[in-house]
């Protein structure tokens, strides 16, 4: 996979054909000559002078990826797998299901050339962009091959979609089979527009995307924008901007899953005067100390315990998590009335590390099994217990990264498409495995990672479990300290 290999020409393609090609959305393009097969070559962006709605199906990536200046960035390489020349004798409406033309466009470069050319790509996201000036003729050149400035240097380190799904796509092109998920396909289309303004709505189109087998990539790259204020909590909190640390400790809990009228971050004080109170699905009352240099006093603890019981009442307080994050040593006084209140104490540093480990691998928090650790002694300074748990999620991560890339690497071996659960056992002991393990918890764990939810792998139900097959999609890359 680490080949290196020299590109001199570059297909010119309308935008955005090469965007869907890069999304994973389509394998196909519409060459005006005759590809050969196993030809390499960069897909060169330029802007289409065709209607975009009579071109394209609506599905299709609404935006042509050229820069306003005078530039176009190259990102990707392809290899033409198979070229076909179509006539009007073949099944238009579903050749447009397949792709991302119209069938009007299919029949209109018809009726003009009698047929098309349809190649296969496979297609490689190169490593950097390379920038090129655009040239005014460009169009001219659609459909063509043109000369690069100088040749790129590519590898197949990066290919959009994986071998198994490129095969499945490239067999269901090849025989005119109609779309698996149409339904999802059509819920893609709808969202994409929106998650350009909205985050919730690019998650759901990512999620939607792995489920269809577009781009295995699509999630290692995209990092949650939320990143830029969680990566401030701790600096922050070690500040003396008390308002602000309250505001950001609200929106990690809310980054968390927790929900609540006590958890607005836009607020300058909690509800009754807490900084903050969970509600769902467990309750937290808590107080933030931002501070720099100085100790934190009993004052921290005591409003705690006055504030919460004064706004929920003694049962309702008791039957809370009492939770102080504070930056700042505890006087003897202040950790001696945490510890009798059974109030757990941690710094900014531990919140924001629970929360960029759930920013980071989403749902990975069991908010309940949290609850278990702040409900255990030792109460006071609670950095370890919670410390400990964080450390059970990250080596709970760093397994099934191990048996992602462990089904990846025997498949590639063994030169399979899919392995049994027994098989993978067997390889697993000698893959340098992060604990042992029995072969009915890998079961649990690859049908876990299988999920459509998850979609790091994918599954070939048997007869029963011993006869699942597993196969590699996407990677679950590491991104723990």
């Amino acid at each position: 996979m680490n080949t290196l290999f020299s590109i001199p020409t570059a297909l010119c393609l309308p935008a955005p054909e090469i965007e869907a090609l890069i999304q994973g959305q389509t394998i196909a393009a519409m060459p005006k000559m005759f590809i050969r097969p196993g030809q390499r070559f960069a897909l060169y962006p330029a802007q289409s002078l065709l209607p975009f709605e009579r071109y394209y199906r609506l599905n299709i990536l609404p935006i042509s990826n050229l820069d306003a200046t005078n530039t176009s960035n190259i990102k990707a390489w392809a290899k033409c797998e198979l070229c076909q020349i179509l006539d009007e004798t073949k099944p238009l409406d579903i050749l447009s299901n397949l792709t991302i033309f119209s069938s009007e466009a299919l029949k209109g470069i018809i009726q003009q050339q009698q047929h098309i050319f349809l190649a296969y790509l496979r297609v490689y996201k190169l490593a950097n962009y390379q920038e090129l000036t655009s040239n005014s003729n460009i169009q001219d050149k659609i459909g063509k091959f043109v000369s690069l400035p100088s040749s790129l240097t590519v590898t197949e380190e990066l290919p959009v979609l994986s071998d198994r799904t490129f095969a499945q796509r490239k067999q269901q092109l090849e025989k005119l089979e109609p779309p698996l998920h149409p339904e999802l396909e059509e819920l893609q289309s709808l969202l994409a527009p929106l998650g350009i303004t909205s985050h919730a709505a690019k998650q759901i189109d990512d999620d939607i995307k792995i489920l269809l087998g577009w781009n295995i990539y699509q999630s290692n790259n995209i990092l949650d924008t939320d990143l830029a204020w969680i990566k401030k909590i701790a600096e922050v909190g070690n500040s003396s901007d008390g308002h602000q640390f309250e505001k950001l400790v609200r929106r990690g809990l809310l980054k968390l899953g927790f929900t609540g009228s006590g958890l607005n971050p836009d607020a300058t004080g909690g509800a009754g005067g807490m900084d903050f109170h969970t509600e769902k699905p467990f309750s937290i009352v808590g107080e933030c100390k931002a501070t720099k240099t100085e100790k934190v006093s009993d004052g921290t603890p005591a409003q705690l315990l006055k504030i919460g019981m004064n706004h929920l009442g003694k049962y309702q307080y008791d039957n809370s998590i009492k939770l102080i994050v504070a930056a700042g040593e505890l006087n003897s006084y202040a950790l001696r009335t945490a510890t009798e209140n059974h109030m757990n104490i941690i710094s900014p540093e531990t919140i924001q590390k629970l929360v960029e480990l759930q920013t980071y691998y989403k749902n990975s928090i069991n908010l309940l099994e949290l609850k278990v650790c702040l409900q255990q002694a030792p109460f006071g300074l609670a950095e370890e217990k919670v410390n400990n748990y964080i450390d059970k999620v990250e080596q709970s991560i760093k397994l099934r990264s191990h048996l992602v890339n462990l089904v990846k690497n025997y498949l590639h071996n063994s030169g399979t498409e899919s392995a049994g659960v027994e098989a993978l056992h067997g390889a697993y002991f000698g893959s340098n495995p992060p604990r042992p393990i029995k072969t009915e918890e890998m079961h649990e764990i690859l049908i876990e990672l299988s999920s459509p939810l998850t979609g790091y792998l994918g599954r070939e139900k048997g007869t029963d479990w011993k006869s699942d097959h597993f196969y590699f999609l996407r990677n679950l890359p590491l991104n723990l300290s």
